[in-house]
């Protein structure tokens, strides 16, 4: 059981607050008492708008940018103690490189700030290329500063793991990733999460968060408007939404109360049993072509928690 697992992260009522301005006479809190904690193995995500403060906490956790007020620990120890560098792993939103080098050359550079040299660099290193989708040619050949963005952003979560941390934060580890790129991103975090690491991450693909999170926190405008299981937040699934087409009406309509057709397709809710429901549709020669639980998305829940206060768009 998670519950059961000792805190890897712990923040209580964190504060900051930054000066702007030409005279920096203008403050702007970023977090207003912001208080959450993180147990070992757990998968968290933390969502926001932009501006949100997910940075700003993040770095904070780090150590990079220390509170006005309030504190925390980060595996039992305070923020920005160097005892647990070591353990840790960090992609920035926009990462930064040395762009005159190869993605080869520079792993093996960060590999050998975390200890580590051959013959286990250089295996760990080819893993790593492999998760990500980076041939070995061109991790040898080609410089970084001929990478795209996207392939930045997988050099990036390959020197975020080089260490085999047992923390890793991932700041819009999605950001600038085609459709192909997303999905080994969350096959990574997948299987660091099999591995029993901790996972805390930002993103913007909610997506993305509802498939691989164990828990999630919403941040707005410095606050933590909520956080919880997903169960816990959108409710227990009341059933499956599906989509298909071919079949019978009159079957389906026993199936489906609310059945409506779209372009071509049938969809309604479905009560009953799902196994069932799928032999019935292989029995009418009909197929299935999307099942999802019948309950808020996470998208509609955290648009929901802004327009509850009035911070929806154009507020």
């Amino acid at each position: 059981m998670i519950e059961d697992r000792p805190f890897v992260v712990q923040t209580f009522d964190l504060k900051k607050t930054y000066r702007t301005g030409f005279w920096l006479n203008q403050k702007i809190e970023s977090l207003k008492g912001c208080s959450l904690s993180v147990r070992q193995g757990e998968t968290f995500g933390l969502l926001g708008p932009n501006g949100a403060g997910k940075t700003t906490l993040l770095k904070i956790l780090l150590g990079i940018v220390h509170p006005n007020s309030g504190g925390g620990t980060l595996l039992g120890y305070p923020f920005g103690d160097r005892t647990v560098r070591q353990q840790v792993g960090y992609l920035p939103e926009n990462p930064y490189f040395y762009d005159y080098l190869t993605a080869w050359e520079f792993l093996s550079f960060i590999a050998g700030l975390f200890g580590v040299f051959n013959p286990e660099r250089d295996r760990r290193i080819v893993q790593l290329l492999d998760w990500v989708g980076i041939s070995q040619m061109t991790a040898r050949k080609k410089f970084l500063r001929h990478y795209s963005k996207g392939m930045l952003q997988r050099v990036g979560m390959a020197q975020a793991l080089i260490g085999n941390p047992d923390v890793v934060f991932l700041d819009e580890p999605m950001s600038g990733l085609d459709p192909l790129g997303r999905y080994q991103i969350r096959e990574i975090i997948l299987a660091l999460k099999d591995q029993g690491k901790t996972i805390f991450f930002n993103s913007h693909i909610l997506s993305d968060v509802e498939k691989i999170c164990d828990r999630v926190a919403v941040l707005a405008r410095g606050e933590l408007l909520c956080s919880g299981r997903l169960n816990e937040l959108l409710g227990e699934a009341d059933g499956y939404t599906v989509r298909g087409w071919g079949g019978t009406l009159e079957v389906l309509e026993k199936w489906l109360p609310d059945l409506e057709f779209d372009d071509g397709q049938w969809y309604g809710t479905l009560h009953e049993n799902l196994q069932d429901f799928l032999a019935t549709l292989t029995l009418m020669e009909a197929h299935l072509t999307n099942v999802t639980l019948a309950r808020p998305s996470l998208e509609e829940f955290f648009v929901q928690q802004l327009n509850d206060r009035g911070w929806g768009i154009g507020k």
